[in-house]
């Protein structure tokens, strides 16, 4: 059994629970739901899985008897396998719709349950999404804050580059950063294979598996790129909307983030090129083919890799909050550039990304520019390296540690 690692999003799912009548924790396979329920409400709520093929056709088969007898408050794991329940669970819940924490439902294909949600449990359900874990509660800093949110400068720990690379290559997902002597390598074959034959295989838009894995591997040597559907269908074979229709796959099942440009024209952002990164870097690590530090340092994908990582990082601590995250990347028709605008209350927090220990000032360029040109409020701005050094590199920009995100 794994120990448990304390997960940020914990505050926000116990206020969930005691505010709606229904819960619904979505996010990858593995990343630790069924876990952080268990423990935190292991206690209160009886648990019943739907992924085993006997229990979903007992709850398909005659649900209103299912849910007699498994009566609340329960947590119902894999609603995905048994959707229509979702419409049952609405009828229980409207019979006392004060009564809070009664169904607490796990998904990890949003978007087959997004549908059924909409239809049946809007306005009476939480919706909050798990994504493996950050480096904040792998360090036990569940409620570190980001830089400009702390005056202070210190870090929660004193970085090692070599360790820190390590933990890019094997990833994020709470087994793996239980027992770092198994082989990431396997582990990461075995999950896509899972993912492949569990996940996509139920998904209409998906055929054939075997040319989705190579569409899978195609996604994750762009990463970091601005992504060009036409260029991805020519790779692999196949037509430019089997291409997006794939994406929009990889993003339902939580497989990758999807940051869009900057325009305060909000309309723009939906017609411009995107970046595409992986949730978890050690899935990006090894669909590239990456299996150890130096090859990483050496290889091309290290800028990638970094720039992955800060970015799901970002990206999961908002989520731990209970916050939709607003992050995109900013590109002038000249190509400058800055990696990730974070958008809280109006203002747009900018960091720049740098594989690199010893941070320069010419790496502040992009955000300087960002500030010349956007009439947008912009507050301080980051370069996150992966030093040790906090220091300034230019008007109302600092270069900070990894570990200080």
């Amino acid at each position: 059994m794994l120990s448990y690692i304390k997960r940020s999003i914990e505050k926000v799912l116990k206020k969930a629970v005691s505010q709606f009548p229904a819960v619904i924790l979505t996010g990858p396979r593995q990343a630790g739901k069924t876990t952080l329920l268990r423990q935190l409400l292991g206690a209160s709520h009886a648990y019943v899985s739907l992924e085993t093929p006997d229990v979903r056709a007992a709850a398909t088969a005659d649900p209103r008897g299912f849910l007699d007898l498994n009566p609340t408050p329960v947590i119902f794991d894999e609603i995905q396998f048994a959707s229509d329940l979702l419409f049952y669970i609405k009828e229980k819940i409207d019979e006392d719709r004060s009564n809070y924490g009664q169904y607490i439902l796990t998904g990890s294909q949003n978007l087959l349950l997004q549908e059924k949600v909409t239809e049946t449990l809007a306005g009476r359900a939480a919706i909050l999404r798990l994504l493996p874990l950050s480096l904040s509660e792998i360090m036990g800093e569940s409620n570190a804050q980001f830089p400009w949110e702390t005056q202070t400068s210190t870090s929660m720990i004193q970085p090692n580059i070599r360790d820190m690379l390590e933990l890019m290559l094997r990833g994020s997902y709470p087994e793996l950063t239980e027992h770092p002597n198994k082989d990431a390598s396997l582990w990461h074959a075995s999950y896509i294979q899972t993912y492949l034959e569990r996940d996509v295989r139920t998904l209409r838009q998906v055929g054939d598996l075997t040319q989705f894995q190579l569409f899978l591997r195609a996604i994750a040597a762009r990463s970091a790129q601005l992504f060009v559907a036409s260029d991805v269908a020519k790779d692999i074979g196949v037509s430019v909307n089997t291409v997006r229709a794939w994406l929009a796959v990889l993003e339902a099942t939580y497989q990758v983030i999807i940051l869009r440009p900057y325009f305060s024209n909000v309309s723009k952002r939906l017609v411009k090129s995107p970046k595409v990164y992986f949730t978890d870097v050690g899935t990006l690590c090894y669909l590239t083919g990456l299996r150890d530090v130096d090859h990483l340092i050496a290889g091309p994908m290290s800028g990638a890799v970094f720039e992955t990582f800060v970015i799901s990082q970002v990206y999961k601590r908002l989520l731990n909050r209970g916050i939709e995250p607003n992050v995109y990347f900013w590109r002038t028709a000249t190509g400058i550039e800055v990696d990730i605008l974070v958008e809280e209350q109006g203002i747009l927090h900018p960091i720049e990304v740098k594989a690199i220990a010893t941070p320069r000032p010419s790496m502040a360029s992009g955000i300087t520019s960002l500030y010349k040109d956007l009439s947008s409020q912009v507050g301080k701005g980051y370069v996150v390296h992966m030093g040790e050094l906090t220091l300034p590199l230019a008007s109302n920009v600092e270069a900070i540690s990894l570990t200080r995100l």
